[in-house]
């Protein structure tokens, strides 16, 4: 016979539920960032936003994994750019409709880049 072990549940940091979530830690509520997050909280988060995450999906502020994301270029052209705060949609709207030379560039570099991946893939 075997002996069943209990399920044990898997938490995290609040750091690193708000990465999965893709939002800024220090714009969620204070109840997420005062403790720890589990497996099924994190999918029940997922899959049914609360108002506040939603929220900050929509409007922010965003983290710069987002931020570059929604820019089109990567986290080391924001850096380029001297863009070190998170930024909100209006911002990152506003920063599309300006199309500053740097975007344009920070967005070549990272076209050319997933160019040569996908080359290399292809071998």
């Amino acid at each position: 016979m075997t002996s069943s072990k209990p399920k044990t549940v898997q938490t995290m940091k609040p750091e690193t539920a708000a990465k999965k979530l893709g939002v800024l830690l220090a714009a969620t509520p204070e109840e997420f960032r005062a403790g720890v997050v589990s497996r099924d909280e994190l999918n029940a988060l997922q899959s049914a936003p609360p108002a506040w995450l939603a929220d900050l999906r929509r409007n922010g502020p965003h983290p710069r994994q987002v931020v570059a994301a929604k820019l089109g270029v990567s986290i080391s052209g924001l850096a380029r750019a001297g863009i070190t705060e998170p930024l909100t949609t209006a911002e990152i709207e506003q920063l599309k409709a300006e199309n500053p030379e740097w975007l344009e560039r920070e967005r070549g570099i990272q076209a050319e880049a997933r160019r040569e991946v996908a080359r290399l893939k292809q071998r």
